[in-house]
């Protein structure tokens, strides 16, 4: 619980890069008839504040619960493991934006998709994919997935 919630402050400092010295400054300011808000904080997210993110399209990926559409399960042979990698080239080409896991989790090669935070997320990935009318054995399942900070 505690690594989810310095995980989750984490995540608005560095959505709040530029802004968040701003509202700090802001909240520390003395206003005559009101009364003063004094900010304790530790030095080291201080220091975090108003800092960019570097410009050379690295990301930090974390790992966190949350859900996949499965869309080939099968068993531990050659053949699986192709058809594994041939369900993920074909949603590749539905579906560009969208992340692919081909995978090995014994005893079954399994072919998942998406990194959705919330089961209403990845329904609706379940529906587009049934829609292609080629995706038809789909399902929702839990898994870790890959949340970008």
């Amino acid at each position: 619980m505690r690594k989810l919630k310095l995980l989750l402050l984490f995540t608005f400092t560095g959505i709040c890069t530029s802004q968040a010295q701003n509202i700090v400054k802001s909240l520390e300011r003395t206003v005559p008839g009101q009364g003063k808000v004094t900010i304790h904080q530790d030095p080291s997210i201080e220091s975090l504040l108003g800092k960019e993110r570097p410009a050379t399209g690295e990301q930090k990926i974390v790992k966190a619960q949350g859900f996949r559409v499965q869309t080939y399960a099968g068993n531990n042979t050659r053949q699986a493991k192709n058809e594994a990698y041939n369900v993920a080239s074909r949603i590749k080409e539905y579906f560009p934006e969208l992340a692919v896991y081909p995978m090995f989790n014994p005893p079954r090669w399994l072919c998942r998709v998406g990194d959705f935070r919330t089961i209403e997320e990845a329904d609706a990935m379940m529906r587009k994919l049934r829609a292609t009318g080629i995706f038809k054995e789909v399902s929702i399942v839990r898994d870790h997935i890959n949340v970008s900070l």
